[in-house]
């Protein structure tokens, strides 16, 4: 236990080189230097004052706080059932410590009134965060964290599942429009295609039936022949140095054929010619017959599709048996005749 005997009064710090010697009980002292050790400071023993702290927590509420925090949900329910600690510290290091207030410039931030006690929690610190029916039930508030917890986890989770699904789902919903547009984009085409294919095959049909009906209408000036010389063929035999008709070989006598219905507008001998007759069709359209070997028509005479008017022969600039056919049209230009027989739906 400690002692009230007061301590003995510790000797001036001053040197005697300062201020010299003195006189006590007749007996001349020297002062020496002092410098204090831990072995020349004499404990005291007795009672003593602790400093007051001032916003420091002194209760056992404050380390329970602390004990909760770090032992975390799991540890709270640990925690509510420990009894306070309290903390000491042993009398040979309290007795050594020096009054607070003798402390150079601490003594003066000190006062002798107590601290405010810091107010605790209305709750218990164990039933923290738990409802009133939680707290009626006596559920354990870690548990009740716990619980929590894994609720929001599990909320959580299922949330994320949604936006999965969903995302899944818009997906596969743009995957299925994507191949539905496909596929009517391919039926559109292969309807157009099969729409065009058939007005082509329509439109060949139109042509053939216009052509037939043509070729019912007009006829090949010969039969039984040979193309030797076509339109526009160069060389020395034509006097304009290009041939201008179509040659058809065949033999002496063969009938020539009105190509259509027209109106004899020639018909006698006509030079390199030969014995010529001129046909003038509805449109303007002429067509000669040259090299005949005699004219079976007159001028003015009208005359069908077919209807025999002069014969194969090898009159006028000739080498040989055939028939000189020109088409020209009203103003006198020549053209080419098999090109022109063509479109009217015969064959050469």
């Amino acid at each position: 236990m400690a002692s009230n005997k007061p301590a003995p009064e510790a000797p001036s710090p001053f040197s005697a080189d300062t201020f010299g010697a003195d006189t006590f009980g007749g007996e001349e002292r020297t002062w020496e230097e002092w410098n204090p050790t831990a072995e020349s400071i004499r404990p005291v023993r007795g009672k003593h004052r602790v400093a007051k702290q001032r916003g420091l927590a002194r209760s056992s509420t404050v380390l329970g706080v602390g004990v909760i925090a770090a032992v975390g949900a799991g540890g709270m329910a640990t925690a509510q059932d420990k009894a306070p600690v309290s903390i000491s510290l042993p009398d040979s290091i309290v007795d050594n410590l020096p009054d607070a207030k003798s402390l150079p410039g601490v003594g003066s931030l000190m006062s002798d009134e107590a601290a405010p006690a810091p107010v605790a929690a209305s709750a218990p610190l164990t039933t923290a965060g738990l409802t009133t029916a939680e707290a009626e039930q006596g559920t354990d508030a870690g548990e009740a964290l716990r619980a929590r917890i894994l609720q929001q986890a599990e909320q959580q989770q299922a949330s994320a599942d949604a936006e999965a699904k969903a995302a899944a789902e818009k997906a596969a919903a743009e995957t299925a429009a994507a191949e539905a547009k496909k596929q009517q984009d391919e039926a559109e085409a292969a309807a157009a295609a099969k729409k065009k294919a058939a007005e082509e095959a329509a439109k060949k049909k139109k042509e053939a039936e216009r052509l037939a009906k043509l070729a019912a209408s007009f006829s090949l000036p010969t039969f039984s022949y040979t193309i030797t010389s076509t339109y526009g063929q160069s060389g020395a035999l034509w006097s304009s140095g290009q041939h201008t008709g179509l040659d058809f070989a065949g033999s002496a006598g063969a009938p020539l054929k009105a190509v259509h219905s027209g109106t004899i507008t020639s018909a006698g001998y006509s030079g390199s010619y030969g014995y010529r007759t001129v046909l003038e069709l509805e449109d303007g359209t002429e067509i000669w017959y040259a090299h005949q070997s005699s004219i079976e028509v007159s001028v003015g005479q009208k005359v069908t599709t077919g209807q025999t008017i002069g014969r194969m022969g090898d009159s006028g600039n000739v080498t040989g048996v055939h028939l000189h056919l020109e088409v020209r049209t009203a103003g006198g230009s020549a053209m080419d005749p098999m090109a022109w027989l063509n479109s009217k739906g015969l064959n050469v």
